[in-house]
């Protein structure tokens, strides 16, 4: 489909507008005057509209005009976005970066990765989505992310994917320092648990079969979107249920939350990094070895051989 307006003709505006003159767009752009009069002289009459009132001393942009070149410049703008985005692709960095992380870790996390990354002056958007439980792998398989960190193995997929081990999350089953089932006998079994409603962080995952770990048949839910919310009503007393341990070390230390043994413990989830197999671009391989040597991860990670 051909349009009267190019990107050559909303710089000569652009540069009129900016330099006040035709002359003097003529001597930024390195034309001579009459090509740039041309270009102005062949717009307006293949829109059919006036872009300059010529009848003062000086050419003043219409209204018609004024309105050509302020939506031009977005256009200019984009353009020069997309010239720039398509020579970093070209040198193999990508435009977008979108990180999924298990809600078993927090955001955090990925903090000192990300101001390193910064560091490199490299124009790459970042983008960092939390995910739950079985919904880490889901993002990744559906490719609404392109890296992952913390996907376990027990809800991994079939497909293509390289995933490299990064440690071990334990797990403490958890009340509040005021709950009932804080000074019950240990172990608790299921006949102590069952009566009160179990903190639930809601699964994410899309397509996956979601995951769901620590409820009794019997046993109420209170469901939460995150593992933030999910320790707050446990701190607020609302629900029980089972806690990385590394995420509530502070509120166990205040007080807030006290651990308690239970019948049947659960054991430690190995997480690991995760990508598709034949994606390998920079910024995502950047990502890749930095967070697989990111000394950060270690304050929530118990090691996988301790």
């Amino acid at each position: 489909m051909h349009t009267a307006i190019t990107i050559d003709a909303l710089k000569v505006l652009d540069a009129i507008d900016r330099k006040g003159s035709f002359a003097g767009a003529a001597g930024e752009l390195f034309r001579v005057p009459s090509a740039i009069s041309y270009t102005v002289q062949k717009l307006e009459e293949d829109l059919n509209v006036s872009i300059f009132d010529r009848t003062g001393h000086k050419a003043v942009l219409t209204p018609a005009g004024r309105y050509l070149l302020e939506e031009g410049r977005s256009l200019l703008e984009a353009a020069e976005n997309l010239a720039h985005t398509t020579r970093q692709v070209a040198q193999g960095w990508e435009t977008r970066l979108r990180i999924g992380f298990n809600s078993l870790l927090p955001a955090q996390c990925l903090f000192p990765a990300i101001d390193a990354f910064y560091q490199l002056g490299v124009p790459v958007d970042v983008q960092v989505v939390e995910e739950v439980f079985a919904g880490a792998w889901d993002a990744l398989q559906s490719r609404r992310v392109d890296m992952v960190i913390g996907a376990d193995q027990l809800s991994k997929p079939a497909g293509s994917f390289t995933t490299k081990p990064l440690g071990e999350i334990p797990f403490v089953f958890a009340v509040a320092a005021s709950h009932p089932l804080a000074q019950a006998e240990e172990p608790l079994t299921e006949s102590d648990i069952a009566p009160f409603p179990a903190a639930v962080a809601a699964d994410t995952s899309r397509a996956l079969p979601p995951g769901h770990a620590g409820i009794f048949r019997r046993q109420r839910t209170l469901t939460v979107t995150n593992i933030d919310q999910k320790i707050a009503i446990q701190e607020a007393g609302l629900g029980v249920g089972w806690l990385p341990l590394p995420r509530i070390r502070e509120a166990l230390a205040a007080g807030r939350l006290v651990t308690k043994a239970v019948h049947e413990p659960r054991p430690p989830i190995a997480i690991h990094l995760a990508r598709h197999s034949e994606d390998k671009g920079k910024a995502l391989m950047w990502f890749w070895n930095r967070l697989s040597e990111d000394q950060s991860l270690s304050q929530w990670l118990k090691p996988a051989d301790s």
